[in-house]
């Protein structure tokens, strides 16, 4: 057999696993593939057999020169048999039979050398890139072949003629859009001559604009020329109003001039002393500016030094309230040992009184004890003396 494909490896993951039969099918169809491409680059790899028959082996090389031996008698016989129907024609047909016989045989033991050894294959695959268009076209139509029988073996007969259903549902469907696409198309050919009878009306009514528009052109032109001759006229009377303002402007001009000069002469003495004033007011600013500067300079060491005071004291007591921290823990834990401590004093010291007044209770228990003990023994002896004395006064 030959190696699995990664398809064939793929088709069978897919299939069922009481699908034998399917799957004994889609392996038969696959090897034919697989030789059907070996077999293709048969004729390429005995036009290269110089290049490859380090790759092949002697055996499989002369397999093949003898294939390519048996395929040139074949085109011999086939040329002779065209160049000559009548003579021999029995003969040549049973040699051809004959010949084709060994060249299928031929090509059964070169394929069955090449799938004997996979990476050969694969080798041969990757180094043969050229096949015959016809053998291409066949393998391909194979192959889709391959792939519809594959289909119809993996479609069950509810899975059948659900598709033949969906298949008369989509032509049903295919049919009545067909029918709604006419009918859009007629009203899409109602809708463009409504267009175009509309556009008509529009060149229409454009053309009538256009004449409108001549006619104002026409009337605009003589209004604007109308327009220009009063224009004109209003400017040379524009003009000669304005040059005799001029003439009124610069007459008071010269007049304000004489009473400019005038008025800076008269106001030139006070101008001198309001400059004086204004120096003097200068130089008493700038000296109230330098005492100024001087005393913020003052406040600004003194400030330092109260700041670097400041931050000193500051630093001295963080330092002391964290050393007050750690005496509070320290003190806190103080306490809690001494309440320790007291708790268990008073504890030994109920255990004490406890033991105390239990030790009280079984001394006094065991002199009770011991004073009855006594007690017993003293009445007995009295009492065995007094039948002693007894008998023998009997006697």
């Amino acid at each position: 057999k030959g190696m699995e494909t990664p398809e064939k490896a793929t088709i069978t993951r897919q299939l069922k696993p009481d699908s034998i039969e399917t799957e004994r099918i889609i392996t038969v169809l696959d090897e034919t593939i697989a030789k059907l491409e070996l077999s293709s680059l048969i004729p390429c790899i005995i036009d290269s057999l110089d290049r490859f028959a380090d790759m092949l082996g002697p055996e499989i090389t002369n397999n093949l020169i003898e294939h390519q031996k048996l395929s040139k008698e074949m085109e011999h016989l086939l040329s002779s048999s065209e160049e000559d129907d009548t003579r021999r024609a029995e003969e040549q047909q049973s040699c051809l039979c004959l010949l084709e016989q060994r060249l299928k045989c031929s090509v059964r033991n070169v394929l069955r050398l090449l799938l004997a050894n996979p990476l050969l294959c694969q080798a041969l695959k990757y180094k043969v890139w050229e096949r015959e268009s016809p053998a291409e076209e066949f393998i391909k139509a194979f192959g889709e072949f391959r792939n519809f029988m594959l289909e119809r073996l993996l479609t069950s007969p509810m899975e059948e003629e659900e598709k033949i259903q969906f298949m008369e549902d989509m032509s049903l469907q295919i049919k009545k859009n067909a029918e709604v696409i006419t009918a859009l198309q007629a009203e899409l050919a109602a809708a463009i001559q409504t267009q175009e009878e509309e556009i008509h009306k529009k060149d229409n009514v454009i053309e009538d604009l256009k004449t409108s528009m001549q006619h104002l052109t026409k009337d605009c032109q003589a209004g604007i020329q109308h327009i220009k001759q009063e224009a004109e006229k209003q400017r040379e009377e524009d003009l000669q109003a304005s040059q005799s303002r001029c003439a009124r402007l610069q007459q008071d001009i010269q007049q304000l001039g004489a009473q400019l000069d005038a008025l800076v002469v008269e106001h030139r003495v006070p101008e001198l002393a309001l400059r004086k004033r204004k120096c003097r007011m200068e130089m008493e600013i700038v000296n109230w500016i330098q005492k100024y500067d001087a005393d913020m300079e003052e406040k600004q060491a003194e400030y330092e030094k109260v700041h670097a005071a400041y931050t000193e004291e500051k630093n001295q007591l963080s330092l002391l309230m964290e050393k007050r921290a750690v005496l509070l823990q320290e003190y806190s834990q103080i306490e809690e040992e001494r309440r320790i401590q007291e708790e268990k004093k008073e504890q030994a010291l109920k255990e004490l009184n406890t033991l105390t007044l239990a030790a009280t209770r079984i001394q006094a228990f065991w002199r009770g004890y011991l004073i009855r003990s006594l007690y017993k023994s003293k009445i007995k002896k009295k009492k065995g003396k007094g039948k002693g004395k007894r008998k023998k006064t009997k006697k």
